[in-house]
């Protein structure tokens, strides 16, 4: 048996306990700062009551404390990691391998996908690291997955839905070089959204104001079995900057699937977190935010389409019939000049749509709803409860519940009551639970034959929340942070670390695990950072970003050739129509294309040369 856990993103608090109320198994929230969405942070004090909502059912709480972290910051994070502890969350989701040598509380940590775990050998670094569960990348193949889970045995997560970034996560500095705003630190201004120019070595211009490095949003919601059967435990919802509306419905709409997966397999799967999800609507993935859907690369390194090179804004749903428009309801489409256009719905008047402005669509265009307002409307109402289905029993001498997990409470009934003088039911008096999470499912009068006072059921009733409230706590299953196998070498030939080390802590963790040239992160530029030397206890070697080299700003499975038809191992040199190196254009922004066809891989470099 296997725990499956579907793991929802939530900005806020309200919306984590949304998540959970439509089906959430996990929840992944920032915390007040470190968190690789520096807009959708929250306090400790609303993190506790997302983890007080959140533990009677089951669901777990993750926080991500998943940037960089400066040396100046170690004892802040330090500090943080101890209250998130102490608030009862769950684990943490990181990527600075310098909160491993922190002095920190014994809570469980997740390898962040800005990791960009890709191989079985990084992987298990990272299970012998201490890291209880690992975030693989998004790029993986059905078949990666599986040779990665047959190697660890430790969960892994995998993403289903949501915005992709066209880069290894982890590996892109396009926004630090460019803007000075660090993914690594939260702050990603998307450059992979811009519009680009592309043109070759010659000059010759081969795409005009595309967004060229845009990619359509991930959904794996028809994928959800092979990816379990590939060795997934966690299906993780990408959207920590969405709202409310999305995150409901996206929830709601991989729960029912992931459901009927788990009914279907009983002895294969099992769910992580207790509760039955009633949702007063019906989930459409195509109602909420979408470039476009794709199943990026799990079946192939060389899939179809995958981007959205006409806009980065939502696609919505496609529109068959202008009878399905409302008033109010906000429509897109493609201009004759290919822009991507919106108008708001006044009306409809035949066959021809009158909107908040004069506009002509173009004979055969799509249309479709960015905005539905009678759904809007019904999403902004509360629109699911959960409960937990109880199991009870009541005989002459005690009263007992047991929860659909096994938790059990028993009361023993007053001595002083007398016989019923008439035969009648009480289960009336079980089914008013209020505001609790319980509901029941079965209720058995075992030979029942007394007579109880209303105040009596009342406050029977209450006791046996109560004692089902302390069992549940005290039954409660934390995971813990496990050892780390200090010996274990870092899995690199050339041991040679250049990726995101910003303190002389992850400096350290790396350098015990066998690497021996470690690059500084490009966030704290010629900046130094010191490596501590406890033999000698002289200071390492300063380090420094060199500034005078073509710097590598995103790597990526993504080619823009091959989005052309324009691959170069399937078009031979005679064929083709444009000369390397290719250049990507945006503003004063220019970037040279690299193709490693040996990888299937391609890389984005800034061309300034100071020198």
């Amino acid at each position: 048996m296997r725990d499956i856990e579907l793991l929802a993103p939530a900005a806020n608090a309200d919306i984590a306990i949304e998540a959970i109320k439509h089906g959430a198994d996990a929840i992944y929230i920032g915390p007040p700062s470190h968190g690789a969405r520096k807009s959708a942070s929250n306090s400790l004090d609303d993190i506790r009551r997302v983890v007080d909502f959140a533990h009677p059912f089951g669901v777990k709480v993750y926080s991500t404390v998943n940037t960089i972290v400066y040396d100046s910051e170690l004892l802040k994070v330090e500090s943080l990691i101890g209250d998130l502890y102490k608030i009862g969350v769950d684990a943490l989701i990181v990527q600075d391998m310098g909160i491993l040598r922190m002095e920190i509380p014994p809570i469980a940590l997740h390898a962040s996908t800005q990791c960009d775990t890709r191989t079985p050998e990084k992987a298990r670094f990272l299970e012998e690291a201490g890291f209880s569960q690992i975030v693989l990348a998004r790029e993986l193949t059905l078949a990666e997955i599986r040779s990665i889970y047959e190697s660890v045995n430790v969960p892994l997560e995998c993403f289903v839905h949501g915005a992709l970034c066209v880069s290894y996560s982890g590996r892109c500095h396009a926004s630090q070089v460019t803007t000075g705003r660090s993914a690594n630190r939260g702050e990603c201004a998307q450059i992979c959204r811009w519009p680009f120019t592309l043109t070759d070595a010659a000059g010759k211009v081969l795409e005009r104001n595309r967004h060229l490095l845009s990619l359509k949003d991930f959904n794996l919601s028809d994928r959800l079995e092979e990816l379990l059967d590939a060795g997934a435990s966690s299906l993780k919802i990408e959207g920590r900057l969405k709202d409310a509306s999305y995150v409901k419905n996206i929830v709601g709409f991989y729960r029912k699937r992931l459901d009927e997966i788990i009914r279907n397999h009983p002895d294969t799967y099992r769910r992580s977190s207790a509760g039955v999800s009633e949702l007063t609507f019906r989930p459409q993935a195509d109602k909420s935010f979408n470039r476009g859907f794709t199943h990026y690369f799990i079946d192939s390194r060389r899939p179809a389409s995958i981007t959205s090179p006409l806009t980065p804004k939502s696609m919505g749903e496609k529109i068959k019939d202008i009878s399905q428009l409302n008033n109010g309801d906000g429509i897109s489409y493609f201009n004759d000049r290919n822009e991507y256009e919106g108008v708001m719905v006044n009306g409809i008047k035949g066959n021809r749509i009158i909107g908040n402005r004069t506009f002509q669509l173009p004979k055969g265009a799509s249309i479709h709803r960015t905005f539905d307002i009678k759904w809007q409307k019904e999403m902004a109402r509360p629109t699911a409860t959960r409960r937990i289905d109880l199991d009870v029993i009541i005989t002459d001498t005690y009263i007992s519940a047991t929860d659909g997990r096994g938790i059990s409470a028993t009361l023993s009934l007053p001595k002083d009551l007398q016989p019923a003088r008439n035969r009648r039911t009480i289960r009336d008096s079980f089914d008013k639970f209020g505001n609790t999470i319980y509901r029941i499912r079965n209720f058995t009068e075992d030979n029942f034959t007394l007579f109880i006072p209303a105040s009596q059921l009342s406050d029977l009733r209450r006791q046996l929340i109560r004692a089902l409230e302390s069992a549940s706590k005290a039954t409660y299953r934390f995971d813990y942070r496990r050892k780390e196998n200090s010996g274990y070498p870092y899995p690199s030939k050339q041991l040679d670390y250049r990726d995101n080390v910003a303190n002389r802590l992850a400096d350290q963790f790396y350098r015990e695990h066998g690497v021996t040239s470690i690059q500084p992160a490009i966030e704290i530029g010629p900046q130094e950072f010191h490596q501590s030397d406890e033999a000698d206890g002289q200071r390492g070697q300063r380090k420094k970003y060199d500034e005078k080299k073509e710097r590598i700003v995103m790597t990526t499975r993504h080619c823009i050739l091959r989005e052309m038809g324009k691959c170069l191992q399937r078009t031979p040199p005679c064929k083709r129509n444009f000369q390397l190196p290719l250049f990507m254009t945006s503003g004063k922004n220019k970037f040279r294309l690299k193709f490693n066809c040996e990888q299937c891989e391609m890389e984005v470099l800034t061309t300034e040369n100071p020198d």
